[in-house]
């Protein structure tokens, strides 16, 4: 039974509303003031309080703060006949839970009642009685996809159900879970039947890495507009829905889209896609200078400022452009304060906290705790932009009247199933995809793409191919084949097929 506690000098003319409210199944404790009230609240469990504002001796306001230096989260509801603003805000500086002018009729009160103690609940059934009547029509979106509008509606979809049932405890989570999962199976089918012919000569592609700049950027340059580029790595749909609130203090969302990563989604082919505007075969035989291979040591993303002057030639757009990679939160600020003298058009930002968050987790016992499923690592990234000097960096963009494209080069999903895998020692070293020769895997949920060339990859070796892990796969070699699927079991990994990798968002925000 809940328990609600109402403190006003006057309480035997509400002697109606206490007999209401207990034949509606609630115990109700009557105090005359507000001394009366802090010692109830010092001696008794309570669920909620009503506190009269204007009562003789302590003041409904210096109850109230009494009451919450006691009990910070009891919900405590002010109860007035003065409609003053500085009365008003007092209480509402004191982080009252509502406030109620008098007179009070009992609707008002049970409404009250509902919602700072029964809201969990009410909130918890109805998500959980609406997502089980949008089940069936899931299922049939997912089991119907044929085009990658919807494969990136079903995402959009299943990304909303993640967030709004993972703040109630909900009998859903497993059949969302499991719907995840099937969902991601029939896309993986999807992508080994339809990626090959997209790079056919008379192929369709949906608009991929490659494209992004000529049909995000340029147009909005030709515009005269101004523009920061904002990719920051491993970022999903999912991460973009939690920061949004954030962000919408400065701008408003004028398009929100999704894309798709090429194949492999990492880091070296799609990032380097995404500047160079062509496909890492392109970038190699064009530029050999600006492609590292997969066995050399140097980092593979080295020469993005490098790529981007390149797409910039090609298209004849002679925009001035600065560049900035950010590792580190010092650096942040410090590229941050650099922004009060910007005049150029174009402002490349690179942001790696989250795949740097991905690479700890997967090495450090403390983060896997920390992130140990989707919801925690959305959290993870909603705490580090909140306090990171990134949302600054945001603030000070949109105070300049620059617009944003947000995006990212590749998202990442989490595994958990071991496949066993045999190659060469020049094989690399992903989790999630491998390129070499003689490769073999007897897995029959894996795609593997025996003619690179065809689609815009580099052949390290004329019998070179690439095989990628779908659904929640990694790859894992038969020596010490059990320590290694122990160890990255429930990482997040990238580099193949799945929603989360593959469908990635594309966000142009205005500055307020």
């Amino acid at each position: 039974m809940n328990r609600i506690l109402w403190a006003d000098d006057e309480i035997h003319l509400l002697k109606p509303y206490i007999i209401y409210l207990q034949e509606k199944g609630y115990d109700v404790t009557p105090a005359n003031n507000g001394q009366d009230a802090i010692d109830l609240c010092a001696e008794q469990r309570f669920d909620i309080v009503f506190l009269d504002e204007n009562m003789p001796g302590l003041s409904g306001l210096e109850a109230l703060q009494e009451i919450k230096e006691m009990h910070p989260t009891l919900p405590v509801v002010m109860i007035t006949k003065s409609e003053e603003e500085h009365i008003m805000e007092q209480a509402i500086g004191q982080k009252i839970a509502d406030y109620l002018i008098k007179p009070v009729n009992p609707s008002q009160i049970l409404l009250c009642l509902k919602k700072h103690i029964h809201q969990r609940e009410i909130v918890e059934e109805h998500t959980n009685t609406t997502y089980r009547q949008e089940f069936s029509d899931i299922t049939y979106m997912i089991d119907t996809a044929n085009t990658i509008e919807e494969w990136m509606a079903i995402e959009r979809t299943l990304t909303r159900w993640e967030i709004e049932l993972e703040n109630v405890d909900s009998a859903m989570h497993e059949m969302l879970r499991m719907q995840r999962e099937q969902a991601n199976a029939k896309y993986a089918k999807f992508i080994a039947k339809n990626y090959e012919e997209w790079f056919a000569p008379d192929g369709q592609r949906p608009l991929m890495s490659p494209d992004l700049m000529k049909n995000t950027i340029f147009p909005l340059l030709d515009a005269g507009e101004k523009v920061f580029f904002v990719v920051i790595d491993n970022f999903r749909y999912d991460q973009w829905k939690v920061i949004q609130p954030l962000l919408s203090e400065w701008f408003t969302v004028k398009e929100e889209q999704m894309y798709t990563s090429i194949l492999p989604t990492a880091t070296q082919y799609a990032r380097n896609a995404i500047f160079a505007g062509l496909m890492p075969l392109q970038i190699q035989e064009m530029y050999p200078n600006l492609w590292i291979d997969e066995d050399e040591e140097e980092s593979k993303n080295n020469n993005e400022e490098a790529l981007i002057q390149t797409q910039l030639d090609r298209f004849r757009k002679r925009y001035d452009y600065t560049y900035y990679k950010v590792n580190e939160s010092d650096f942040c600020e410090k590229i941050t304060k650099q922004f009060k003298s910007l005049k150029t058009p174009l402002n490349v930002v690179i942001i790696n906290f989250i795949d740097m968050l991905s690479h700890s987790r997967t090495d450090s016992k403390m983060m896997r705790e920390l992130a140990n499923d989707d919801a925690a690592y959305r959290s993870l990234t909603l705490s580090w932009f909140k306090h990171s000097p990134t949302a600054e960096m945001f603030r000070r963009i949109a105070a300049l009247g620059y617009k944003v494209v947000l995006t990212t080069d590749h998202g990442t999903t989490r595994v958990d199933n071991a496949v066993q895998i045999i190659g060469d020692k020049n094989t690399n070293t992903n989790l999630r995809y491998k390129v070499g020769k003689a490769l073999n895997c007897n897995n029959k949920n894996t795609f593997e793409i025996k003619r690179p060339k065809q689609v815009g990859l580099p052949c390290p070796n004329v019998s070179s191919s690439y095989i990628f892990c779908s659904n929640s796969d990694f790859f894992a070699y038969p020596n010490n084949f059990n320590h290694y699927a122990q160890f990255y079991r429930n990482t997040f990994q990238h580099g193949g097929i799945s929603m989360e990798e593959m469908l990635i968002p594309l966000i142009t925000l205005e500055p307020k």
